[in-house]
């Protein structure tokens, strides 16, 4: 629905600037910008006073309430019995309102409405609805509402209003729409303005626009008019969608009025740091100052946090300039997020800055300032040396540890490895003099930087991750002499740097030293060293671990048992892998069928097709389910021992288990068939493989076509190539060379040339036996200019072959044939004179001399 026909169109704010479509932002959470504190209207009533009840019903309440406290709650309470029949709807509110706990509250009030004679009124439903809305206990609050419908309890247009504001503010959008809608319809109110409010307000929250809309419509056809209230929840709701140009044409709706205050000005430009238009929510600041309308404190921290996560740090320090001058009081949090912002700016000298201003105010910057600070200069030692300058007297001794921390993280982030290392050491003791600039400030006697393990962990990760591990190993060994206990993490850390390098034996021996500290090992540890036994081809070593790892509860990753078993079979012991697979069983670690994928693979190609055909039943009869990938390899194993009929059986076995055969499936069956000499039934085959929705891929079209070039064919194979160029299928380079070469042995070297060119204008470079194999096919249908062109190319792109390459005899007769033919001749004699070719009838004289007389 169209902004203008619900209220009256206005002259944007910005007349000059024409708003691009917003990025669809979350606005930021932020309940101050609902409703500020100074204006919002509660969600639930005051609570009555006493003043409201007799004091019968004073006395009464108190019953009720004392007897509650003092024993469980129980519908059959005889204390309870008596005083039910004295029960009334402020009675029951004047109870509600002094239980603290909501589920006694629910079984109060539920109590209540059962006795004979009380019934409640709306009062004590939104008392109770309250209750549930504060305690953001739905499913009652949903049952409550649909009571007060069934009840047909009635209500003035207030008391819907906070009853609809109690479902809206747990999310209950949809079902407060529908209360509104019964009540209107059974007549149990006539809603206000102020009804119409609260319901927009609670589908503004749920930013339910369409429902917004239509309800803004409704009210204008009731001729109810719309107030502040009305229009800030449709402002919240555009702003929420994205849709800026409504929400502007809302906003100069409410500034015409004379209704936009801090809140609704909170609401529109927050919405532009979230649409990213953070130009245009300063010059908003800018306008609306200049009315008079300022913004809260929070609200700006909201806008400061929005400018720097969108890397806008000029307009953030444009909003924290005009906090400061606001007078708002300056916050740890603000600062952190400020000189975070311009670190990651590298906006350094900004950064540092704004930390000497925090000092100035009073303001203690925590660990987390100072991190980003160190981490920000720790680039060069100069800029952080200056850094510590500027910081070193501010903090106290027990953070001058933490911030030795910092420094060492920092240089080991930003990659100053060497640097990390040698403070350390300097610290410990070591290398004194070793010329670090940053060591004078953690060198003073009086104040001792007490190292622990946090210290050394940072680099011995560092120096982990640079691949110095034999440094690492050093540092983490002066590390246990210095006291500090290393942690398993650390443990973890080296076992796997070394693992990675295959140095299996001091692994073990970090994995013995762990056990004596009294660290267990994880399930990481021993994959570490698992794989590194796997990676070695160690069988023995690696079923000796499983069966450790098994007393601790771990498992060892299937990825290291599949790349043993790879690697076995690629070195021809597919029996050791298989081996090691029983032994895996044994100790109760089953394999997957990706492992015994590999060794059917690696038993097919060191011995034969029948013994993986044999594993595979095998382990088909233990309940394993193969995949498409496992039948795959005996497929091609099959069809490349030109057992296509077999392979064929196991496609329809696949079936048969609820597996789809793949395009790769159908290409080992076409490939098998063509090798066969069976090309009809490679035809059928790929007929077979559209019926059953399967693309058909280049290699596909590829196989063939070479197929029925190799048969005689060739009308076929172009008819197949142009039905790949009209189904999207591209062709490539093996499948140009698959046609030309194929069109030239048919016959058909016109077709051949003109793909030829086709393929060399996609710059696809020809191989050689391609020249070799249209020269040979032009030589036999006399078409010499032909063999003349071609032989000028291969000449050109550097392709001829040398006179002892097994395709030099046809070059040899294109040379000859044209040098004795009147209309090429010439042009021969000049190749051959420039060098280009070789003189032919030179070598051939040579050969003469040489023959055998007889």
């Amino acid at each position: 629905m169209a902004l203008s026909r619900i209220i009256k169109p206005n002259q944007f704010l910005f007349k000059s600037t024409k708003l691009s479509p917003p990025c669809s932002w979350l606005l930021l959470p932020c309940k101050t910008l609902l409703f500020p504190s100074n204006q919002r209207r509660p969600i639930c009533t005051k609570h009555r006073t006493d003043d409201f009840l007799s004091p019968d019903q004073i006395s009464i309440s108190n019953a009720l309430v004392s007897t509650l406290f003092k024993h469980p709650f129980s519908p059959n309470n005889p204390e309870l019995s008596n005083l039910a029949p004295l029960l009334t709807p402020k009675v029951v509110e004047a109870v509600l309102n002094n239980l603290k706990k909501w589920r006694l509250a629910h079984q109060f009030f539920t109590w209540a409405s059962s006795q004979h004679c009380y019934k409640h009124n709306i009062y004590a439903y939104n008392t109770m609805a309250s209750i549930l809305s504060r305690a953001r206990q739905n499913a009652p609050l949903k049952a409550l509402a649909l009571d007060v419908v069934n009840s047909r309890c009635s209500m003035n247009p207030g008391a819907l209003g906070f009853l609809i504001r109690c479902l809206g503010s747990v999310g209950l959008a949809d079902e407060a729409n529908n209360l509104f809608d019964q009540v209107k319809r059974i007549g149990l109110c006539v809603p206000s303005t102020y009804s119409y409010s609260c319901l927009l307000e609670a589908l503004s929250k749920s930013r339910l626009i369409d429902l917004v809309e239509i309800r803004l419509k409704e009210m204008k056809d009731l001729g109810l008019e719309f107030d502040k209230y009305t229009l800030t929840p449709v402002l919240q709701v555009y702003c929420s969608s994205g849709q800026s140009d409504k929400a502007l044409a809302v906003f100069n709706e409410m500034l015409e009025k004379g209704w936009v205050d801090g809140h609704v000005f909170s609401i529109l430009v927050v919405a532009f740091s979230k649409w990213g238009e953070v130009d245009k929510a300063i010059e908003l600041i800018d306008r609306m100052e200049e009315r008079g309308i300022r913004l809260n404190e929070k609200t700006f921290f909201v806008l400061i946090h929005g400018f720097v996560s969108e890397s806008r740090t000029d307009k953030a320090l444009q909003l924290f300039n005009k906090v400061r001058k606001l007078g708002f009081c300056h916050s740890v949090s603000l600062f952190d997020v400020m000189i975070g912002g311009l670190c990651n700016n590298n906006e350094r000298e900004k950064a540092l800055l704004l930390y000497s201003e925090m000092k100035e105010l009073g303001i203690n910057p925590d660990s987390g300032i100072l991190m980003k600070l160190i981490s920000s200069f720790s680039e060069k030692e100069e800029e952080l040396d200056r850094l510590l300058q500027e910081c070193w007297e501010d903090v106290s001794s027990q953070p001058k540890n933490l911030l030795y921390s910092s420094v060492l993280q920092g240089l080991v982030c930003n990659g100053s490895i060497y640097t990390a290392y040698n403070l350390l050491r300097m610290v410990m003791g070591n290398d004194r003099n070793g010329g670090n600039v940053l060591a004078k400030y953690f060198l003073d006697e009086k104040e001792v930087i007490s190292l622990n393990t946090n210290s050394f962990t940072s680099v011995i990760n560092g120096l982990l991750s640079a691949g110095k591990v034999d440094l690492a190993l050093t540092l983490f060994r002066e590390m246990i002499q210095f006291g500090c206990n290393p942690t398993l993490l650390l443990y973890n850390g080296l076992i796997d740097a070394l693992c990675k390098l295959n140095r299996l034996e001091e692994s073990f021996e970090l994995l013995r030293q762990m056990k004596e500290m009294g660290l267990e090992p994880t399930n990481f540890t021993h994959n570490c060293i698992f794989g590194c036994l796997c990676q070695l081809e160690d069988v023995k070593g690696a079923v000796d671990l499983v069966r450790k790892m098994r007393f601790y509860g771990h498992e060892p990753w299937i990825k290291y048992s599949t790349l043993l078993v790879k690697n076995l079979c690629k070195h021809g012991k597919a029996e050791e892998a298989c081996k090691f697979l029983t032994d895996m069983s044994i100790e109760g670690f089953l394999p997957d069928m990706i492992t015994y994928s590999a060794v059917i693979n690696g038993l097919i190609e060191i011995k034969s097709v029948d013994t993986g055909l044999e594993l595979f039943q095998d382990i088909c009869a233990r309940g394993y389910c193969p995949d498409v990938i496992s039948y795959n390899i005996l497929i091609k194993a099959l069809c490349k021992a030109k057992r296509v009929t077999e392979a064929e059986c196991l496609v329809n076995d696949m079936m048969l288990k609820g597996l789809v055969p793949s395009a790769v499936t159908y290409n080992y069956l076409i490939d098998g068939w063509c090798n066969n000499g069976e090309i009809d039934q490679a035809m059928l085959c790929f007929s077979k493989m559209f019926g059953k929705e399967r693309e058909a891929n280049v290699i596909t079209y590829t196989t063939l076509v070479d197929g029925l070039c190799d048969y005689g064919r060739p009308d076929d194979a172009l008819k197949l190539w142009d039905e790949m160029d009209r189904k999207g299928c591209v062709p490539n380079r093996i499948a140009y060379h698959a046609l030309i070469n194929g069109l030239c042995k048919c016959g058909r070297s016109s077709a051949a040339l003109v793909h030829f060119n086709a393929m060399k204008e996609k710059e696809m470079k020809p191989d050689n036996y391609l020249y070799i194999a249209l020269i040979s096919a032009f030589l036999s249908d006399t078409n010499l200019p032909s063999v003349l062109d071609m032989l000028k190319e291969m000449v050109d792109v550097g392709n001829l072959p040398s006179p002892q390459d097994k395709n030099f005899p046809v070059i040899k007769d294109a040379i000859c044939k044209l040098s004795e033919d009147a209309r090429t001749s010439s042009s021969i004699r000049d190749l051959i004179e420039e060098g280009r070719i070789p003189d032919v009838s030179h070598s051939e004289l040579v050969e003469d001399r040489h023959k055998p007389s007889i």
